[in-house]
């Protein structure tokens, strides 16, 4: 059988493939430590597993679901950005959750593109945007965000670019930003949305890091009128460690929303009503649920700067979000080689920067997904104190 030409180019997820050489290792008795992804290892909040449960017991919660989530999710999330954001968005036309933010991507570049459209991809930047991209018929063009001017797009050299094609469509940006951890301001949102306006682009923000490590969340959608350029992903998976649960959501103004909605409504039948209630319980949690949170990660973050300064690397002290980035010592010829230096020599496995794209090629990250005591360990084995 011959697969679909959509599928040139697109490999499998490097996570799918590293997490099965990690198990092959492991069935060899290697037990290795795995700071790659970022799936959060800590429990949602008690009462939002209790939630469930009880939900969940119910005889008459296990139907079909309505596409666009149920009112009480969608208000909920309604008050978190009114409350976190500040930013006012009308429950019933302009929310619509998502089985995960990353199927959300998916959405978008299917309900935009057509076969031969282009979009915009920040590089390093999450590698679901390029393969969403290509399997919707679309091309990217690659924009380079640059440690030296912040991770922050260069609108005179993306403009520059933009001569050479048409039909560009989307824009992806991502503040904080992952890989990078590099958190933004309201001037470089006006930035973008001034840039999408002008150039009649779709800015599609994804924004699922900002409560990690981070006292100032904001919203591309707090931009005044930004509504009319951009639309938001948002998810629970980070903030609220709720990864498998599969809770994200899309807001933007209601045209969009409703146009999104065309294609998501024939590829799923909507979620489990008992996780919709609990995720809008989730969304009810206060700042100590998120300072406390906070805490875990950040004496974290001082153990993954302690590992990657004893293997040569550097690292700005000032990112957000549950990974460390970090740039490779010039002994190395890439991240790649000194990934699996670690990984065969150590038995620790972090991730290489060249899987978020060629600017990342230089630079290495570590997932502050894991205990404290993880984290000693994987020094410990770094520093050959112990096997």
């Amino acid at each position: 059988m011959i697969t679909s030409k959509r599928l040139d180019g697109i490999g499998e997820y490097y996570f799918s493939q590293k997490l099965r050489e990690i198990a092959r290792l492991n069935a060899d008795g290697k037990n290795i430590i795995n700071l790659g992804i970022g799936s959060p290892d800590m429990p949602p909040h008690p009462d939002v597993i209790k939630v469930l449960q009880d939900e969940s017991a119910k005889p008459n919660v296990h139907a079909y679901q309505g596409y666009k989530g149920v009112p009480e999710l969608r208000n909920a999330f309604s008050s978190w950005y009114k409350k976190w954001y500040n930013v006012s968005l009308d429950a019933e036309t302009e929310i619509l959750p998502l089985i995960g933010s990353k199927e959300g991507i998916m959405h978008v570049c299917m309900t935009y593109l057509n076969a031969g459209d282009n979009a915009l991809v920040p590089d390093p930047g999450y590698p679901t945007y390029s393969s969403a991209v290509k399997l919707s018929g679309g091309n990217c063009i690659n924009y380079e965000l640059k440690e030296e001017t912040n991770w922050q797009p260069d609108f005179n050299a993306i403009e520059n670019e933009l001569k050479k094609y048409n039909n560009v469509k989307l824009m992806f940006v991502n503040y904080p930003q992952m890989p990078t951890g590099q958190l933004p301001d309201k001037k470089l949102f006006e930035n973008i949305i001034a840039f999408g306006r002008k150039n009649n682009i779709l800015i599609v923000h994804d924004n699922p890091y900002s409560f990690i490590l981070n006292e100032n969340q904001m919203s591309i959608l707090s931009v005044e009128n930004a509504k009319d350029a951009a639309v938001e992903l948002n998810s629970l998976s980070k903030s609220h460690n709720m990864a498998g649960w599969r809770v994200g959501v899309l807001c933007g103004a209601k045209e969009r929303i409703d146009e999104v909605l065309r294609f998501k409504s024939n590829m799923d039948s909507g979620m489990f009503l008992p996780v919709q209630l609990a995720a809008a319980k989730a969304l009810q949690l206060g700042k100590e649920w998120h300072d406390e949170l906070n805490k875990h990660y950040g004496r974290r973050k001082l153990l993954a700067l302690e590992l990657l300064g004893s293997i040569g690397c550097k690292a700005a002290d000032n990112q957000a979000g549950m990974f460390v980035w970090a740039a490779i010592p010039s002994s190395y010829k890439n991240s790649y080689e000194l990934s699996d230096e670690i990984l065969y020599g150590s038995n620790v496995f972090i991730t290489p920067g060249g899987i978020f794209g060629s600017a990342g090629e230089r630079h290495i990250r570590v997932s502050l997904c894991s205990t404290e005591e993880k984290l000693k360990q994987a020094i410990r084995r770094i520093q050959k104190i112990e096997a």
